[in-house]
């Protein structure tokens, strides 16, 4: 999952889309779009292995605290099918650009602004999406701080973690006028965030599945 994000978002999304020249994002688009279609593969990579995720932490988790095990697999569910209805407007990008001789004629900029605007809805619905991620990564904090197999460390690092991504996410989508603050936050937070889910992923792998939960 986290080498399709990396390749999906980090690597193809940051390099086609360009923000605020939707007719450059287009041409870049057209001109790779082989490239789009891997970014838009990697999601559904993503979208499938988030939900053996969510299954997974419910199974190892549950050992803990049953109820809240379920919360955190409710959540990222929940955030799986949020993201779901995010990549869909990827999807319809694609569609625009492989019939855009069909639909538009020879309006360039009418296609590049639905393409553009079909992009900003994805980045606008996925990052309502983060917020229930950030709350499913704050439970599952809060779930294996009550056993002491996990070390402390990593338990509090997804409870900033949750708490970053909500935190970030709730400004983007309900305080635009803010960007020059949230993008310091966001500068600033990314090392929790990503040390937290890395952290307790690569524990899992190391130790998680060689000794039981205990309390």
């Amino acid at each position: 999952m986290t080498i399709a994000a990396f390749f999906s978002y980090g690597y193809v999304h940051s390099s086609l889309i360009i923000s605020g020249d939707s007719v450059a994002t287009l041409n870049k688009i057209q001109a790779s779009t082989g490239l789009f279609n891997a970014e838009v593969l990697g999601w559904l990579i993503i979208l499938i292995t988030d939900i053996l995720v969510s299954w997974a932490f419910y199974i190892y988790l549950r050992s803990i605290h049953q109820e809240y095990s379920l919360l955190a697999a409710w959540l990222r569910l929940i955030y799986t099918a949020i993201l779901a209805i995010a990549v869909s407007n990827l999807i319809q990008v694609s569609s625009l650009v492989n019939h855009s001789g069909q639909l538009f004629n020879s309006s360039v900029n009418s296609l590049a602004s639905q393409v553009m605007m079909s992009i900003i809805t994805f980045e606008s619905v996925w990052s309502l999406g983060l917020i229930v991620f950030g709350l499913h990564l704050l439970v599952v904090g809060l779930v294996v701080l009550k056993t002491k197999t996990v070390p402390k460390a990593i338990s509090i690092m997804l409870c900033i973690a949750g708490i970053s991504y909500i935190l970030i996410h709730l400004l983007h989508g309900f305080f635009p006028m803010l960007e020059s603050v949230t993008s310091t936050l966001e500068m600033i937070l990314s090392i929790p965030m990503i040390v937290g889910e890395l952290g307790f992923g690569i524990w899992l792998l190391i130790k998680g599945g060689k000794a039981p939960l205990t309390n």
